[in-house]
């Protein structure tokens, strides 16, 4: 059974950084491409960032574009959100996501079959 814990949100101003940690057990890690997802009070869930199995492909939403990077450390079974530069339209519970199949990189939604309990993130104006 995948279990995934996300840490590091919080309160921060605009302008600010924060870095999201999701760590993930229950299945070979570094098989399965790792995601982020977002959704604020009254919204869908939308996707924020993905990365490969490897790590060595990424892909972003454009809201976070040049302002977010997602990463991994597959000997740590950890993925990573780095956030900066935040904006008051960041805030949200985050949430990490595990791909439901190895070794493919997924972009919807549905692509993903395991999730954290989510991290509130609030930014200040």
């Amino acid at each position: 059974q995948v279990q995934l814990v996300e840490s590091g949100g919080g309160l921060v101003q605009a302008g600010g950084s924060l870095r999201l940690s999701c760590a993930a057990s229950g299945r070979t890690f570094s098989s399965y491409a790792m995601g982020w997802f977002r959704q604020a009070p009254g919204k869908e869930r939308e996707f924020v960032a993905v990365i490969s199995w490897s790590g060595r492909t990424t892909s972003y939403a454009d809201s976070v574009k040049g302002r977010f990077t997602i990463s991994r450390d597959n000997a740590k079974d950890t993925v990573y959100l780095q956030m900066n530069r935040l904006k008051p339209e960041d805030t949200a519970v985050y949430y990490c996501a595990q791909e439901g199949t190895p070794n493919k990189l997924g972009y919807n939604i549905n692509d993903f079959d395991s999730w954290g309990r989510g991290t509130q993130v609030t930014v200040s104006s």
